[in-house]
């Protein structure tokens, strides 16, 4: 990787000695450069607001346990690292911004003055590492209960249950659990009453059909207007990052069809490139094109799930039987390739599980003939329906500079107006070799989101069709030594194959030291796995960076003034899943 020699003696000459530590090369080839905390609010300033070309986008901010890695490649000394990944979208590049942290229990300065949005990412590296911002608004766990003990992201903190002693909820328990249920709208710095009125709160969820799943929203109201609203998230956390440092770099595959559960092999997608990054794997030209055969297949089964659901919630009852009909077509493809449904697992590092079945070509291209007149269809019924759009039109808008301030992508940024697909701006997976269009929106608001949504069906029938046309000859998985596993018919030929194939599978891959990421474009927004390997058989760091967590922590901002039946087009125009919230 080739540091930008200009952007890092800006940053030398703009702050005092110290403030700038080193720079670093990384198997993605994002410019990467360490800092030192006490200028790290300065520094992400300046890279946001001052500079030439700046990077105004927080894509994500994490944390690394370095206490226990060996590979580090002449990198500071640190027994924590702070990690900001931020993104230009108007010059389309990234820089990784890292800080070093000493001590069992440090402290680093909060960014909220910086983006709003680093209030959540940096709740969450509280609560799942034990680092203190200090400066935070309102630093408190978000994705596991008050009472939790300890950790969980720590090395030092097990990884499985059977480490721990077994749970047993006492009465004390429970009331202690009860107790930190009741909302106290002073520890979020709310009001109960104003000058001329009192404030009602009031819980929509855990438990309501309007949330898809677990999700609590506390509204505080004056009368039928929103005031303010604390998304109360986390009921679905199961640990999948660990989970991910648990596992062989093979074994984790299907873990990660349940972060974005409707999103299917576009989660396998993320992964594997990223891992693949590290490996320095290069797949069959085969591979590129079943896999974005497959992903566009899910974009369209998980954006008809949306507008099925969707419709239901702004009152109408058929829609959602119509949708569901129509995945269950593609399902039905789903499974004569892959053999599974909604989460086939069916990516691997280096390829696909196995190649296409005879026949694949027909089932495929009947569903491109049959589809276009459902979507005319749904688009008569549904979007233009003058309930539907009374509901949507103006509901819950923001400008493309809001978009970018908090973190929204694909569909949610594209509904402003602003042109950014990562298949188009930074093709992957050979998507520079497929015709397609960009669907954009002008007011970013719930209509303008629906509309974005219908657009990429057609334009992910497009590519679904050009794969039938014009799929290549070859194999369906590369021959590098490090793929997972290896062509069954190479293993019964020589016993160095096979023996690669019996390792490959009982302990998996040792991928080379180092950390790369690869932003793709998922169905509800950008999904990322930032992983770190420490040349082992699993990842050191694996961090999913999902689209549901910005974009949750937004719904406040664009609920504000709106009434509950608005709110309930709010969430659902943000097509939000809550295990791709939660993780």
């Amino acid at each position: 990787m080739s540091i930008d020699t200009a952007l890092y003696s800006d940053l030398k000459n703009n702050f005092t000695e110290g403030a700038i530590i080193s720079t670093q090369s990384t198997a993605d080839g994002t410019e990467t450069i360490w800092v030192n905390k006490d200028f790290i609010v300065d520094i992400l300033n300046y890279l946001k607001n001052r500079l030439t070309q700046p990077y105004q986008s927080l894509y994500d901010l994490t944390a690394i346990d370095e206490r226990r890695r060996n590979n580090r490649q002449g990198q500071p000394d640190s027994d924590f690292t702070i990690v900001y990944h931020l993104t230009s979208f108007e010059y389309n590049k990234d820089l990784r911004i890292k800080t070093p942290l000493l001590g069992e229990y440090p402290s680093v300065p909060s960014i909220t003055g910086v983006w709003e949005l680093a209030n959540w990412y940096e709740r969450e590296v509280f609560d799942l590492f034990g680092i203190n911002f200090i400066g935070h608004p309102n630093l408190r766990r978000i994705l596991l209960p008050k009472s939790w003990k300890g950790h969980p992201l720590r090395k030092d903190y097990p990884a499985r249950a059977t480490e721990l002693d077994p749970y047993v909820l006492t009465d004390q328990m429970r009331e202690i659990e009860d107790n930190d249920l009741k909302f106290n709208p002073a520890e979020y710095g709310l009001k109960t009453k104003a000058e001329d009125t009192d404030f009602m709160f009031l819980n929509i969820g855990p438990q309501h059909p309007g949330t898809h799943g677990l999700l609590r929203l506390v509204l505080q109201l004056d009368g039928e207007d929103i005031v303010d609203i604390i998304p109360d998230i986390g009921f679905h956390h199961r640990g999948a990052e660990k989970m991910g440092e648990r596992q062989s770099w093979h074994s984790y595959i299907p873990y990660t069809d349940r972060i974005d559960y409707l999103g299917g092999v576009i989660n396998n997608l993320a992964y594997v490139l990223s891992v693949e990054k590290l490996a320095g794997i290069e797949v069959p030209d085969r591979v590129k094109f079943i896999r974005v055969m497959m992903c566009e297949l899910f974009r369209i089964a998980s954006h008809l799930v949306w507008l099925g659901t969707y419709a239901q919630d702004l009152g109408q009852m058929s829609p959602v039987f119509f949708a569901f009909n129509d995945r269950e077509k593609i399902f039905d493809i789903v499974s004569a390739v892959t053999g599974g449904r909604m989460h086939p697992s069916w990516f691997r590092i280096g390829g696909v599980a196995h190649d296409l079945p005879n026949g694949w070509e027909k089932m495929v291209q009947d569903f491109v003939n049959y589809f276009p007149k459902r979507l005319k269809e749904f688009e008569k019924t549904i979007i233009q329906n003058r309930i539907f759009k009374a509901r949507t039109i103006g509901i819950g808008a923001y400008t493309t500079q809001e978009a970018i301030e908090w973190g929204i992508t694909g569909a949610g940024l594209r509904a402003t107006g602003y042109n950014f697909d990562y298949r188009k701006k930074r093709p992957y997976s050979g998507y520079e070799n497929f015709e397609f269009d960009i669907p954009l929106g002008k007011n970013g608001d719930c209509f303008d989101r629906s509309l974005v949504r219908m657009g990429e069906m057609r334009q992910s029938l497009r590519i679904v069709e050009q794969c039938v046309k014009n799929m290549p000859a070859g194999l369906y998985k590369s021959e590098h030594p490090l793929t997972t596993p290896p062509l069954k018919e190479h293993t019964m030929q020589d016993i160095e194959t096979l023996i690669t194939h019996f390792l490959g599978v009982t302990w998996g891959p040792v991928i080379p030291a180092g950390e790369a990421i690869v932003p793709i474009e998922a169905a509800k927004g950008s999904n990322g796995y930032y992983l770190i390997s420490d040349g082992s058989t699993s990842a050191y760091r694996s961090r999913i960076r999902t689209p549901s967590f910005p974009h949750m922590q937004m719904l406040p901002l664009i609920s504000r003034g709106y009434t509950i039946p608005d709110l309930l087009s709010i969430l659902g125009a943000l097509d939000f899943v809550l295990a791709d919230l939660d993780r």
